[in-house]
């Protein structure tokens, strides 16, 4: 539920006017604010109308509207897939490091942008930053994109939970006519590090031999990926109005699921040796840039750092709103929640590596078959799967459903209408079609690589550059102190000034320095794959010089000067 705000535009424009005119020294030409010279003109134009904005129904709905956005299937699958491939525990410092010194200092960043312009990213950046305008489209881009192959995460949930009711699971047993037994096997066939599981090669994904064979269109997970975009539409039709409602249950019920799946894994042998497994750092991993870079990415992928939903989530917050309060709850919630997540997966994990004898780095699989091939296994063989599965696949739905609803929404705008939203839909409906075919897994994770990692490291780079450095940290500071009531403490202004552009920009450097190509497995992508993986990149990134060139020819003077030449006219 929202609600009109009641502070007038009057109001809203003084409010600006003093921050520009403390920040950039006005003369005194610039001494009364536009709205003092109108006071006794108080009627409402349609300039003004249209500038209303509604806030949130209470701090609650906020808080856990960004934290359903922050906690999702990443969380789940990202967090201890990268935990594994990064030599266990040794992961989580530099994660936790990036936490601390990119994470939150940045969440806080997008939050005050939000919450005082009260403006999308796309106008927000604008107004702020005109030379790098194009940052705001950029995550706006960049978010269309993630939303059209992370809604295939939630097809495959819906996919194991309607299957899951079944008396036996059908991924436990070669005997269907769906399987191709060359390829499938009852469990774990002795080295698994080849995982050929029969959810693996059975109705799920068929996946064929690579990106190269494109395979037929699995109709089967069309229609599941159908049903996902019909649960999204009818959960954002009207904005935030519905999806403030929605969050109210779909944040906090993946908690009592994830919590009673700990409890009983950690009963069942060998559940230790996988949880000793996450936790145990192979500190030699540390020294690898390639673990540093996927921390950072996890960070921002998982915080919703640079994707722009953020800044647009806090702008329906009321001006005064406690928004420190806010970022310390989501990023300590959302990194919880990835801990969490870990022991789950690693308790069930090394719990099948006592069954099979196998070590448990012999277990775990790539992607997202981490917890769409190895835990379908676990849950087939734990006691009492008939009620752990289905909610153990309806936890996933609910975590997608948040992520995906919330994404959103915050791009619909003020004037949610449903023909919008039945566009929105539609285009990231259609846009993926290629996913639930049976190649459409390398896909996924082609897309995944270049969207989720490189396009994001990049994309928040120039964020960092366009707030901190360009627009300037005293603003920043300001527009907090005028919100809060008191500047931001020195931590916060250290990282925004040096360490997170700094940091962004060493990982940024290595990870252009270091590339390493995407991969599926053991499977290798040709170069016209590679190359269309940089092409999904650029979607993003090529709005941010399109936009600076476009500011350059269009007005005259030096980049600084164009840099802040609206700022005055956009905040007043």
């Amino acid at each position: 539920m929202i609600g009109r705000r009641g502070a007038s535009d009057c109001d809203n424009k003084n409010r600006h006017f003093t921050l520009i005119a403390a920040t950039m020294e006005l003369g005194a030409g610039h001494s009364k604010a536009p709205c003092e010279e109108r006071k006794s003109d108080l009627k409402p134009s349609a300039a003004d109308a249209e500038a209303q904005r509604p806030t949130w129904s209470g701090r609650l709905e906020f808080i856990l509207a960004s934290v359903g956005y922050a906690v999702g299937l990443g969380n789940v699958w990202r967090f201890p897939y990268l935990c594994y491939r990064s030599g266990g525990g040794a992961f989580i410092v530099p994660y936790l490091i990036m936490v601390l010194l990119c994470g939150i200092p940045l969440l806080f960043m997008e939050f005050a942008i939000g919450q005082y312009t009260r403006l999308g990213p796309v106008h927000a950046f604008a107004k702020i930053c005109p030379l790098l305008k194009g940052v705001g489209l950029a995550t706006v881009v960049i978010s269309f994109m993630f939303s059209t192959y992370y809604n295939v995460l939630m097809s495959w949930a819906l996919f194991y939970l309607f299957n899951s009711f079944r008396a036996t699971l059908p991924w436990t047993s070669c005997n269907n006519t769906w399987n191709d037994v060359g390829n499938c096997s009852s469990g774990f066939p002795g080295n698994a590090t080849h995982l050929q599981s029969a959810s693996q090669h059975g109705r799920l994904l068929e996946k064929t031999s690579g990106i190269e064979e494109a395979g037929g269109l699995r109709w089967e997970l069309f229609g599941y990926l159908l049903l996902a975009w019909v649960i999204v539409y009818l959960c954002i039709f009207k904005g935030v109005k519905s999806t403030g409602k929605v969050v109210y249950f779909t944040a906090v019920f993946p908690y009592f699921i994830l919590f009673a799946l700990l409890i009983n894994n950690v009963q069942l042998p060998g559940a230790k040796n996988g949880i000793l497994y996450f936790v145990t750092p192979v500190w030699g991993r540390l020294f690898e840039v390639k673990v540093w870079v996927n921390a950072a990415a996890q960070v921002f992928n998982s915080i919703g750092i640079a994707f722009g939903s953020m800044i647009s989530m806090a702008s329906y917050n009321k001006f005064n709103n406690n928004i420190l309060r806010d970022v310390l709850i989501v990023s300590l919630t959302n990194s919880f929640t990835s801990i969490l997540a870990g022991f789950v997966i690693f308790s069930a994990v090394g719990y099948m590596a006592h069954i099979h004898n196998l070590p448990v780095e012999d277990i775990a699989t790539d992607g997202p078959g981490l917890v769409f091939v190895v835990y379908p296994e676990v849950l087939s063989t734990m006691p009492g799967f008939q009620l752990w599965a289905p909610l153990f696949f309806f936890m996933l739905l609910c975590l997608g459903l948040d992520s995906q609803v919330n994404m959103g929404t915050s791009h619909i705008g003020v004037k949610t209408e449903e023909d919008v939203c039945s566009s929105l839909v539609i285009s990231t409906f259609l846009f993926p079609v290629v996913l639930p075919s049976q190649g459409g897994i390398y896909v996924f994770q082609l897309m995944d690589h270049y969207t989720a990692v490189v396009s994001l490291v990049f994309l928040a780079f120039f964020e960092v550059v366009a707030v901190c450095w360009i627009f300037g940290v005293s603003r920043v500071s300001l527009m907090v102190k005028r919100m809060l009531g008191k500047n931001p403490n020195i931590y916060f202004r250290a990282c925004w000034l040096l360490l997170c552009p700094m940091l962004v920009l060493c990982i940024l450097i290595s990870s252009v320095v270091q590339y390493t190509p995407a991969h599926y497995g053991k499977y290798t992508y040709p170069v016209w794959a590679e190359g269309l993986g940089w092409g999904i990149s650029l979607v993003s990134i090529m709005w941010i010089p399109l936009g600076a060139i476009q500011e350059v020819f269009d007005n005259k003077g030096s980049l600084l000067q164009v840099s802040t030449r609206f700022m005055i006219q956009t905040f007043s």
